[in-house]
């Protein structure tokens, strides 16, 4: 378990880190390790750059079921490129069946909280369970939500897990270079049900 004066004391230390080398870092600290992804867009820099340290780490992709044609085809080609070792968790009852009983509620429907449990929350928390990792992987940046501008390159999830997000501190811009230098794709066409606004946390995070 790591103390909040460890975090801090990382997050001073791996500030202006690149990205690779704060991926070492967290190796050096605990190899047991995942990362997540949603496949929106910059997800392939974070998937490139922690595969490129350590290949096959164990890729954890929840697939709400609600995703765009384009965000599929952008997911199944960034597996097959990176050749990714991915674990697939989707909610357990299917899309078309909740459009039938439930469809998308509204951010503020009452049935909202129960959605975002079925399609999100639980999946990942399955998969967190199977896995049981001591690090996680994620492409938070600053900027996104007012929680995530709290958070640094290093935190603690609400379950101890160190949380890293190599790319905290960087832009669009820098990541379009990374993608580009990289020759990685990007998609845009994405769609999370669960969110109303773009900068409204999505419930895995906060």
């Amino acid at each position: 378990m790591f103390t909040e004066t460890q975090i801090e004391e990382l997050n001073k230390n791996f500030e202006k880190a690149a990205p690779a080398e704060i991926i070492k870092k967290a190796f050096e600290l605990n190899e047991k390790a995942v990362v997540t992804t949603n496949f929106r867009p910059y997800e392939a820099a974070i998937l490139h750059v922690v595969n490129s340290v350590k290949a096959k780490t164990p890729v954890v992709w929840c697939d709400t079921g609600y995703n765009t044609p384009q965000t599929y085809r952008h997911a199944e080609q960034v597996i097959k490129d990176l050749g990714l070792n991915i674990f697939l968790y989707v909610p357990k009852q299917t899309s078309s069946h909740r459009d039938v009983v439930m469809g998308i509620p509204s951010v503020d429907a009452p049935e909202h909280a129960l959605f975002t449990e079925q399609v999100k929350l639980e999946p990942f928390r399955r998969a967190m369970e199977e896995h049981n990792p001591n690090v996680w992987f994620t492409n938070l940046r600053q900027g996104q939500t007012a929680f995530r501008d709290s958070i640094g390159i290093f935190s603690l999830s609400k379950d101890g897990v160190l949380k890293v997000s190599p790319f905290y501190y960087w832009s669009d811009e820098k990541l379009d270079t990374y993608l580009e230098e990289n020759n990685l794709p990007n998609e845009f066409k994405y769609f999370d049900p669960t969110k109303a606004l773009e900068n409204r946390e999505c419930g895995l995070h906060a």
